[in-house]
């Protein structure tokens, strides 16, 4: 029995543990199944910080691209900034004022109007019994305005348009290309025949230039020409024309070349040149040489050759000027032959020129020069700055012979005695007041008595202003 109780006993010491037992197994496979539950999490964890790590990278990445791309835009901009200020100062203009705006840029444009206007009168006293008309006259001489300027690469340009007597005409139209000292022209402009003729009518010291100027037809024709600044004070000119603009279409072609010297001999200007020319005369066309008495406002002409039948023209012209302080001489000579077919009594000779002489009496003003002609001049004391202006004495003999007896032509000669005074108040106005005696031989209008010798005095007026 007792052995059965120490039995029993074991047996139940041996039994009392396995509760416990399994409640620790229970809770082992809790921990375990946790431990794998955090594992899992811990691995999804890592699964998410590696792909925000990815997403992170890409957008480093993608704002890496975005500050290079920056970094070039800021690049280029600073780039851009130097020739966008280039460009601006390109296109910036520049506005001065020389008589009328002249507008001007960096890039080489330019533009600039300018104009002119001449009024003129007077009287005109010739012999009664010739039947010419004289006494008062009075006319808008000269009634103009155009536009100047430049254009990029050498390129200029001038347009000019007439509007005196009710009628529009076109004075200059030209497009110009400088280079250095050659200076490319084309269109209707002046062709190279006179100093007095390339003179402005703005700066002549009478109202009309020279007799033989007008007597042997200079006029602008429209043609191509080139000059050169071959040295310092040496200028060749050349050209190849046709008619005026106003004659077209037409046949005609001519030919000039003008040669200058203009030293300078201390403070005083000296001028030399010589020029030549040559017309194609069409055929049946005819020439016709006359003048009027130094005004412009009339239409008599007291010397006149009447039609003559010719092949060619052909002129030669010396000059010489000469500038100091307020003094200034020039003089002048053109020899116009009329080529003629022997059939009419072979060529026909004429001449014309000036001797002048005047004198600023104003002190510290001189008459104007530049480019082989004479230019503006500029009052030392204008009005405007409280002085009185320019004011300037003028003498000129002016020759005119239109008879050639060996070709049987007597057109008539006339001896101008001129004189003039000159107010300039301002830079860009301008009075001028002319005498003239005009003593005529062989004048194609007889007086009463059949004379063809006589004089013709005319008395002139012009107010002048140009911008």
């Amino acid at each position: 029995m007792k052995k059965l109780f120490t039995a029993a006993a074991l047996a139940g010491t041996a039994l009392a543990p396995l509760p416990a037992m399994a409640q620790d197994t229970t809770s082992l496979e809790d921990q375990v199944a946790a431990l794998a539950a955090e594992i899992a999490r811990l691995n999804q964890r890592v699964a998410e910080l590696e792909a925000e790590k990815s997403q992170t990278e890409a957008q480093q990445a993608s704002v890496a691209l975005e500050q290079a791309a920056m970094a070039a835009e800021v690049s280029a901009l600073r780039e851009a900034v130097p020739a966008a200020a280039d460009a601006m100062a390109a296109l910036s203009t520049e506005v001065s004022w020389a008589g009328a705006p002249e507008f001007e840029n960096e890039g080489g444009w330019s533009f600039k109007p300018f104009g002119r206007l001449n009024i003129d009168s007077g009287i005109i006293d010739a012999p009664a019994s010739t039947g010419r008309e004289d006494g008062f006259g009075s006319e808008i001489r000269r009634a103009r305005i155009g536009l100047a300027g430049d254009i990029p690469g050498g390129f200029g340009y001038k347009l000019e348009v007439d509007f005196a007597g009710d009628e529009v005409s076109v004075t200059d139209a030209i497009i110009t290309y400088d280079d250095g000292p050659l200076t490319l022209t084309v269109g209707q402009h002046n062709n190279f025949q006179s100093l007095e003729e390339l003179t402005s009518s703005r700066w002549s010291t009478f109202m009309e230039r020279a007799a033989f100027t007008d007597a042997f037809g200079f006029e602008r024709r429209l043609g191509v020409s080139a000059q050169i600044d071959v040295t310092d004070g040496v200028l060749l000119q050349a050209g190849v024309f046709t008619d005026n603009i106003s004659d077209l279409p037409g046949d005609t072609w001519s030919g000039d070349a003008r040669l200058v010297a203009s030293p300078k001999l201390g403070d005083a200007q000296l001028h030399l040149g010589g020029s030549v020319h040559f017309t194609d005369v069409p055929d049946g066309d005819t020439v016709r040489y006359r003048q009027r008495p130094l005004v412009h406002f009339t239409s008599e002409r007291f010397i006149n050759t009447g039609n003559i039948g010719a092949d060619s023209e052909f002129g030669a012209g010396l000059e010489a000027g000469f500038i100091s302080g307020p003094f200034h001489a020039v003089g002048e000579g053109f020899w116009q032959t009329a080529n003629r077919p022997d059939a009419f009594g072979g060529d026909a000779n004429f001449f014309g020129g000036y001797a002048e002489v005047g004198m600023f009496l104003t002190q510290g003003d001189s008459r104007g020069y530049k480019g082989g002609k004479f230019d503006r001049t500029r009052p030392a004391n204008p009005i405007d700055e409280g002085g009185i202006g320019a004011i300037q004495i003028n003498a000129r003999y002016d020759y005119l012979d239109l008879t050639d007896t060996g070709a049987g032509i007597i057109g008539g000669t006339q001896n101008g005695y001129f004189a003039s005074l000159i107010w300039v108040p301002t830079d860009y106005t301008r009075l001028t007041f002319n005498y003239g005696r005009l003593e005529y031989d062989d004048a194609v209008h007889a007086t009463a008595s059949g004379s063809r010798d006589y004089s013709v005095d005319v008395l002139g007026m012009r107010a002048q202003i140009d911008f």
